[in-house]
């Protein structure tokens, strides 16, 4: 696109036409999809500038590159501000709040004709001490961006993609079978949705998250990518879904296995120093994946939250 923007073009001022006139929009739960700018700004826009009012848009790191001949940009940041109003069921704060959001826009002909969006509810729910479920395994920090964006696009991007493949081979038993040493530093930091929390190195990572989600869903299988770009030291994945998986084992949010079939909105994004991967931050439309579950997160927020 000819023209510099700093921010995801649905946070930014309306007089800026980005949005294509039939922009869709493919958000998480509760805003989920619609087209134009008037379902951004009815569905997503307003309801932030009602909650939030006066909000930052903090850009942590951004992308850009094409992927089956489309053209995409990514960008992982966070919105800031006084939490004054309710925000889709969940109690303000009168507080400062950040709430953290993961995006993939898709460009043509100079404007934005479609986005991708993942909000970290939980995180504001876990804020505002209403988080209904199990308590994470791990905190809930303001993540930080990448040390560095500089580096080799190609290398960067063998590099996730062998760790990914690396993930495929599970055998079910142990997670050494995966061979995840060979693709990160010892002191990586995986920056997860609040649900789960963040880790730091392989133990803390193999206890928090890596353990219980593939006890949760054993056979998950991932695929479906709707991007996946890189530029320098970073890399950025999504799908919409991009995992499918059956729900077989107990404990993970601390719920009990349900034997469903389930799919997850899931975007990645990481950085690449010296050959190996330092840092993953991670979206998980959770929202999604529990209400699958017979979980109604929000619904929870007023004692209402199991929909069978």
């Amino acid at each position: 696109m000819g023209r510099m923007r700093t921010e995801p073009a649905i946070f930014g001022r309306m007089s800026e036409p980005w949005l294509a006139p039939d922009h869709l929009l493919r958000a998480g739960v509760p805003v989920e999809e619609g087209v134009g700018a008037d379902f951004v700004a009815t569905r997503l826009a307003g309801p932030l500038a009602a909650a939030l009012p006066g909000h930052e848009v903090r850009v942590d790191l951004t992308l850009a590159g094409t992927f089956d001949g489309a053209h995409w940009r990514a960008w992982s940041g966070h919105l800031l501000g006084l939490f004054e109003r309710p925000l889709w069921g969940v109690p303000p704060t009168d507080r400062l709040a950040y709430l953290r959001f993961g995006c993939f826009e898709r460009e043509e002909g100079g404007h934005v004709a479609e986005t991708l969006l993942l909000l970290d509810l939980p995180s504001l729910m876990r804020q505002a001490v209403c988080w209904p479920l199990a308590e994470p395994p791990g905190p809930d920090p303001l993540a930080p961006a990448p040390r560095t964006a500089d580096g080799d696009a190609a290398a960067s991007l063998a590099r996730v993609e062998a760790m990914i493949a690396g993930l495929m081979r599970y055998d079910g038993r142990s997670l050494a079978s995966m061979g995840m040493r060979e693709h990160w530093v010892p002191q990586f930091n995986w920056f997860g949705p609040a649900a789960i929390g963040s880790f730091r190195g392989h133990t803390d990572y193999e206890r928090g998250h890596q353990g219980p989600f593939l006890r949760a869903f054993p056979d998950r299988v991932g695929g479906n990518h709707r991007a996946r770009i890189a530029e320098g030291a970073l890399v950025a994945s999504t799908g919409w879904p991009s995992i499918r998986a059956t729900h077989g084992g107990d404990g993970w949010l601390g719920l009990a296995a349900t034997g469903r079939a389930v799919t997850m909105r899931v975007m990645d994004f990481w950085a690449v120093e010296d050959g190996l991967i330092t840092d993953n931050w991670v979206m998980i439309d959770v929202p999604d994946l529990l209400a699958q579950l017979g979980v109604d997160l929000f619904g929870a927020l007023n004692g209402s939250g199991t929909n069978g």
